[in-house]
């Protein structure tokens, strides 16, 4: 789900480095075995956490220099237990950011708390909309403290891993599209790797690694930010983390504004999810293919979508019989194209770079494609997120364990839907042998107190299909469902559509939704 580049084919295990956990026990009510007043131990956990994050509050300061975060963006960490169901045992520490409204005093709401998505992202960068003067965002700069924060397992905040860095961004990796049975068995080999090298290198932390713990930690944020309820963006997977949170907390959110939504049926969290995705990711494939197509006369790689598609074959093939500068093969060509099905605004650039090798300059897509092995904390960061993304998704929720089963179901998608069928089924297979007990997903439901919450999704949205969104609208009674129709890029709020951008400002400014639901025309098409 996760919005960043995924990476579509694993390395091998490395070396045994285990998260760091901050240890520390602060005397509070113990939660007892048996559940209280309907609670379970978890969420009562999360009340003794929370109680504990109002009184010590935060203690802002000037940000590190090397997370990259001017002034007067500040910094301070937040600490929660590992496992809820003892509160008083193990605590890891969350790093969290904030920038402070723009406008006056008498103007101010309080704190906008965002998720990018993943799992695996970093929210940090939300109050960076302030200081690179987001037009979009101005309105509601206003009225909140943008709010940041990572994840537990992400970046700052106690990190997972799951194998060497270097050693997961290196290239060419094998074709993800198998071509005989030991082409899937060395993928299988890989994967199971990869789960034992989580195990190894993350393992007191795998079994807390899930989207409800991540939903409590929310709550102890918004307890240690002083807040008596929470306002909430969520994008991606941050839209489920806000379903969960709705459900678990329903009486602590004030505005919640959900953008680009998972499906959160339990039927559908994890296994059918990332099905979904590969029927969405090939429509949305093909529309920017013709939109390309249309583009004839700027990237010369043929006037229609047939002409396209047999221009990226054709690279595909050359690149599997012999990998562009030695690096760059089909995984690594799929991590790179993908991103155009993803998000409008790499339509351009991706175009650009193929229409430059299909003209002739090899190099322009070797750069664009390929690792740099130079970037080592930009490799950390990125077999940090994968491993984040795999453990929660892994954890979450059961998995099939019958390889039958994955094969059956992803030669079958394949044969309609080759874009992304094998990439994402090998990235998700860890999941199949993962070494720590699967949880079953929280029912997602409206509950006491939840006010009415604001979805918005696009039609042809690739990594969150559309049916999710009006999934989500059931579930969450008094909610409103704004469309974007006949468009797909993932994270709507983003970018400009005034439809969308003035009933997202009113909503955050006066907690007013439109009387029924709403239709809105798509965005400006990219122009090259």
């Amino acid at each position: 789900m996760r919005p960043s580049r995924r990476v579509t084919a694993l390395g091998s295990a490395g070396a045994l480095v285990t998260a760091t956990l901050i240890a520390g026990a602060v005397a509070a009510p113990s939660a007892t075995a048996d559940s209280r007043h309907g609670q379970s131990r978890e969420q009562r956990g999360a009340a003794i956490a929370a109680e504990r994050a109002a009184k010590a509050g935060m203690d802002w300061q000037d940000c590190p220099a090397d997370w990259g975060f001017e002034k007067p963006i500040q910094c301070g960490w937040v600490g929660v237990p590992l496992d809820y169901a003892h509160p008083n045992g193990k605590q890891i520490k969350l790093a969290v950011d904030r920038i402070g409204n723009t406008g006056t005093k008498e103007e101010r709401q309080g704190a906008l708390v965002y998720n990018p998505g993943g799992p695996g992202g970093s929210g940090m960068r939300f109050p960076r909309r302030v200081t690179t003067k987001s037009a979009i965002w101005a309105n509601t700069a206003k009225a909140y403290d943008f709010v940041g924060f990572d994840p537990r397992g992400v970046g700052h905040s106690a990190p997972i891993s799951c194998i060497d860095p270097q050693e997961f961004v290196k290239a060419p990796k094998a074709d993800p599209v198998p071509d005989t049975q030991a082409d899937k068995f060395a993928q299988r080999k890989l994967a199971a790797e990869y789960a034992d090298g989580c195990a190894e290198r993350s393992g007191a932390m795998l079994p807390q690694m899930t989207t409800p713990n991540t939903a409590r930690d929310l709550d102890v944020i918004r307890a240690a930010l002083g807040e008596k309820k929470l306002n909430y963006l969520g994008v991606s997977y941050g839209t489920y983390l806000g379903a969960v949170y709705g459900t678990l907390f329903p009486g602590h959110v004030r505005r919640m504004v959900v953008d680009s939504v998972v499906n959160p049926s339990r039927e559908n969290i994890w296994y059918q999810a990332n099905l979904e995705q590969d029927i969405a990711f090939e429509g949305r494939w093909k529309d920017w293919e013709d939109w390309v197509a249309k583009n004839d006369a700027v990237f010369h790689l043929g006037d229609t979508r047939a002409k396209v598609q047999d221009q990226w074959l054709k690279l595909r093939a050359t690149a599997k019989q012999s990998p562009l500068g030695g690096v760059v093969g089909p995984a690594e060509l799929i991590s790179f194209f993908q991103s155009a099905p993803y998000y409008d605004s790499s339509w351009v650039p991706v175009a650009t770079v193929f229409s430059k090798y299909v003209a002739g300059d090899t190099q322009a897509l070797v750069d664009a494609a390929s690792p740099d092995l130079s970037n080592t904390a930009g490799n950390i960061a990125s077999e940090n997120g994968n491993a984040v993304y795999t453990a929660v998704e892994c954890t979450d929720a059961k998995w099939p364990t019958s390889w039958k089963k994955w094969d059956r179901d992803n030669t079958r998608l394949h044969k309609d839907y080759p874009f992304m069928t094998w990439a994402n089924a090998w990235m998700n297979l860890p999941c199949a042998t993962w070494p720590v007990k699967q949880q079953t997903p929280v029912d997602v439901k409206t509950g006491k107190g939840l006010p009415a919450v604001l979805i918005v999704q696009s039609t042809r949205d690739a990594a969150t299909p559309y049916p999710g969104a009006v999934e989500l609208h059931k579930r969450f009674k008094g909610s409103r469902l704004i469309t974007e129709k006949d468009a797909g890029s993932h994270g709507v709020t983003g970018l400009v559509n005034p439809c969308i951008n003035s009933r997202v400002d009113a909503y955050l400014l006066t907690g007013k939704t439109d009387s029924s639901d709403v239709t809105c025309t798509p965005h400006a098409t990219p122009t090259p």
